[in-house]
């Protein structure tokens, strides 16, 4: 049953790449990176390692992929912009053949599910473990990632200021 559910993440993993590098609409771009930050959270949560699936949905979902969606439409806000909207009957109904299977596959799979993994060393990837190690060993390189995120913010603000006055 793993090796099943692992198959159906990939195969969201490796559909959101594609999807990214192939798509010419920005947002589809950014649809597929989040269906990408969310198969990988699945992979996390697959190797019970609590800590990183909720880091990746926390951050990678949560904050960088609606971040970029926002920005997405609130910058491409031209009508010409925009995709375009064919929705008919015809569309509507491969789409549910093709969503069909795949729900019904993963719903068969949740009902089969045994809900019993190999077992793990105690405190493996737990956050309280995981915060410990951070904040201890891997101090210096954590505060130097912050700080060097706190630049690119602050850069990003004084460039985007810049170009305000500019067009003004």
């Amino acid at each position: 049953m793993e090796s099943i559910i692992f198959f159906i993440l990939a195969f969201f993993l490796l559909s959101g790449a594609i999807m990214i590098v192939f798509s010419k609409e920005s947002l589809y771009s950014a649809i597929g990176f989040l269906m990408v930050m969310i198969a990988m959270a699945g992979m996390f949560a697959l190797l019970h390692h609590s800590f990183l699936f909720l880091a990746q949905i926390l951050v990678g979902v949560g904050a960088v992929v609606v971040l970029s969606i926002m920005i997405i439409l609130s910058i491409n806000l031209k009508e010409e912009n925009q995709p375009k909207q064919n929705i008919t009957r015809k569309n509507i109904l491969f789409t549910t053949l093709i969503i069909a299977p795949i729900a019904g596959l993963l719903l068969y799979a949740i009902a089969k599910a045994p809900f019993a993994f190999a077992p793990i060393a105690q405190h493996f990837g737990t956050i309280e473990t995981m915060g410990k190690v951070l904040f201890t060993h891997w101090v210096l390189p954590f505060e130097i990632v912050s700080i060097l995120l706190l630049g690119a913010m602050v850069g990003a603000i004084v460039l985007s200021r810049r170009r305000l006055h500019v067009e003004s």
